[in-house]
């Protein structure tokens, strides 16, 4: 089993603005999202990271640069297209207080499932890629690192939030229900029994208890049930 640590991006020109960026280019971190950035690598840095992906855009490639900058030995940044912004068509660009009077906003924040964007993407189908892509992707970080490996993706608010009601079991047209703030970390743990979600939005706190436990191959399938009465957590001795 692999775990994924989701970040995403940190504040950008377009989120201070209260404007939809969407896929357009030349939008990127403001000073208050560089921080951020930097503060997120400093929280992954007791993490042994065996991958760390990005979403193409430039805010994603810009807070991915500040984790692997952070990290003593360095770390490439790959990139993924499948966890890249959701396409938002004719709404990218616009503000979002003149976005929010259109009859779509309702149908996004109540029944998303249905929602397609003029020009653009369903928010069903933005799902389905994100979750591809990103289950693909633990696949095979842990087909190569082994049990226990942990990786980063950094990508963007809808589809992190995607990711974790898939993870959650909810319908999508329950994701409203989640924040996922700029520059916010959220954790996911795939198995082969089903996903856990180890944390939600997170912005600050040691993250050093995500690094495997040296434990035998053979105890590490036992990982995969959950434990009834909610265990000892992280720290506890095999």
């Amino acid at each position: 089993m692999a775990t994924v640590i989701l970040v995403r991006h940190g504040r950008t020109t377009a989120n201070a603005s209260g404007t939809l960026a969407g896929r357009l280019p030349g939008v990127g971190l403001d000073e208050t999202g560089a921080a951020q950035a930097a503060r997120v690598g400093e929280r992954l840095v007791g993490v042994p990271l065996a991958a760390l992906v990005s979403s193409p855009l430039e805010r994603c490639r810009q807070t991915a640069k500040a984790i692997a900058a952070a990290r003593p030995a360095g770390i490439r940044v790959a990139t993924e297209r499948g966890i890249t912004e959701c396409d938002y068509g004719a709404w990218q660009g616009r503000a979002l207080k003149e976005l929010a009077k259109e009859k779509l906003w309702s149908l996004v924040q109540t029944q998303p499932s249905a929602a397609v964007f003029p020009a653009g993407e369903s928010m069903s189908a933005m799902q389905a890629r994100a979750v591809a892509a990103v289950r693909r992707l633990d696949a095979a970080v842990e087909a190569e690192h082994g049990p226990g490996a942990v990786w980063a993706a950094v990508s963007h608010g809808d589809i992190i939030k995607s990711v974790l009601a898939d993870a959650l079991g909810m319908h999508l047209d329950l994701f409203q229900r989640l924040h996922v703030d700029p520059a916010s970390v959220s954790v996911i743990r795939y198995t082969g029994t089903r996903p856990y979600v180890l944390a939600t939005n997170t912005h600050a706190g040691d993250l050093s208890w995500l690094a495997p436990p040296r434990t035998r191959r053979s105890r590490a399938k036992r990982a995969d049930d959950a434990v009834v009465g909610g265990g000892a957590g992280p720290s506890a001795t095999p």
